[in-house]
């Protein structure tokens, strides 16, 4: 799964999977991983509070471009790197 976006420690990735739904990403610090919607809300694993609230905020500002690549991603092709935090 590729990296699209990295920030304070945090690494974020998305899968290129098709009928992969529904539109998510993957965050991970240390030995914590979540995934997030689109809107920053964690929806399924564990997560520190603090780094929540950056991975929301960054899903926030970002979403467009979040939006995009899950586009690329299912249609299997190269996902744009996202700026960090």
């Amino acid at each position: 799964m590729p990296i699209i976006s990295a920030f304070y420690g945090i690494l974020i990735r998305m899968n290129r999977k098709k009928e992969h739904n529904p539109p998510h990403f993957h965050a991970e610090y240390g030995e914590f991983k979540a995934n997030f919607n689109f809107d920053g809300d964690l929806i399924i694993g564990e997560f520190p509070p603090k780094q929540t609230k950056l991975v929301g905020a960054w899903a926030v500002l970002h979403r467009d471009e979040l939006e995009l690549d899950w586009k690329l991603a299912q249609n299997g092709e190269e996902l744009m790197r996202i700026i960090p935090l």
